[in-house]
């Protein structure tokens, strides 16, 4: 059987959820497969040693700079279509094959439409449409984007599947103080600080916990004098009030603001964290929960969407609206250390839930299953 991939995202340079879970998922699939033939489609071609390769993987370059997919990939999918089509983190081409599978990562932009701006929540709208009606079968991330997809867009069940990403396996907790402190002198940190790592966009809720920081350095509490809380992360659509928030608060010595993270500098950033906090009103699974769970850093996450799901018992759950509830847990959680272990133990379990491994295997059974339906 050949199984077509769209991996335009898995190829970007900075990669966030989506594209992490296109690159991982591909790297397992063709690690795991050893019955059939895989033809991954991209704007590029992958950086020498990104993939597997071997005799039953080819790649086509579309060299396209707009209407890649709906241009681009639709003619191949003339020309030459795969038995089944695997889209992993983008949308399904107008052409397609008889056969398709997509994953539908979220509907943040169903829920909090006044966090993206008009023109990207209108084609999040009718993409993530187009994909729950046309796919043979749609992958959710979480049990709470399954749910979602059923309600907003009245799938049938049948058609979704609740498929759990992985974890990055290497990352884990970093005990050197050396590394440490040379992570925290590369992004300009002190020794104590609070931790965010994602893009900076409203939906993730930052300005709230911009706020609950600035009640809780504001307090009488004696907190160390150096505590700052950092969000990490490029600037997404609308992160101009977030950027501003610390200034109009009169505290901006005291948050900050280092940009998009290396991956090899993650580890020992998110290791060198007092709290690792994650106060998103909406996220479709959540990898930042599990990267800090396994790094041995306590997490203060969102009772809301599939964070619940993903954080397990090993996390401080708060109402994401409540600046209140989130100053309270981030005071717990700085002063509390039996909670802090508790939690930090918990964390280390949790994260053996999710495998690449596992993902893989399921996403190929999926492959199989529907590609060899082809002919009915």
């Amino acid at each position: 059987m050949l199984i077509g991939v769209d991996a335009s995202r898995a190829l970007r340079a900075r990669r966030t959820g989506t594209e992490r879970y296109s690159l991982e998922l591909i790297r397992h699939l063709l690690a795991l497969d050893k019955r059939h033939h895989w033809r991954l489609y991209s704007q590029s071609p992958p950086a020498p040693g990104l993939f597997a390769v071997h005799e039953r993987v080819s790649w086509r370059v579309i060299r396209l700079p707009r209407l890649w997919t709906h241009v681009g990939l639709s003619w191949e999918m003339l020309r030459c279509p795969p038995d089944v089509l695997f889209v992993p983190a983008h949308v399904l081409p107008l052409w397609r094959p008889r056969r398709t599978v997509v994953t539908v990562h979220d509907l943040g932009y169903h829920h909090y439409p006044e966090a993206h701006p008009w023109r990207q929540r209108t084609y999040l709208e009718w993409s993530t449409w187009w994909n729950a009606h046309v796919a043979d079968v749609v992958l959710a991330d979480s049990q709470a984007t399954c749910e979602d997809l059923i309600a907003a867009y009245r799938v049938d069940p049948e058609r979704v599947v609740v498929v759990y990403p992985g974890r990055d396996e290497s990352l884990r907790r970093v005990e050197d103080p050396q590394a440490l402190e040379v992570v925290r002198t590369r992004y300009g940190l002190s020794q104590h600080y609070i931790l965010y790592v994602g893009t900076l966009q409203p939906r993730k809720n930052l300005v709230r916990l911009i706020r609950a920081f600035a009640r809780l350095v504001g307090g009488a509490e004696g907190f160390p004098s150096d505590l700052e809380l950092v969000l990490a992360g490029r600037p997404g659509w609308l992160s101009d009030s977030i950027l501003a928030e610390p200034r109009r608060l009169g505290i901006e010595g005291r948050v900050r603001f280092p940009g998009y993270v290396a991956d090899e500098d993650l580890a020992a950033l998110i290791s060198g964290a007092q709290i690792f906090a994650y106060p998103s009103l909406y996220e479709g699974f959540g990898f930042p929960v599990l990267e800090a769970q396994a790094c041995g850093v306590p997490v203060l996450t969102s009772r809301a969407s599939s964070l619940p799901e993903v954080a397990g018992d090993a996390a401080w759950l708060v109402d994401p609206e409540d600046e209140e509830a989130i100053t309270d847990g981030l005071r717990r959680l700085l002063s509390d250390p039996a909670l802090r272990e508790d939690l930090i133990a918990r964390g280390y379990a949790n994260v053996r839930r999710f495998s690449w491994d596992r993902t893989a295997r399921e996403v190929l059974d999926i492959l199989e299953r529907v590609g060899e339906a082809r002919g009915t």
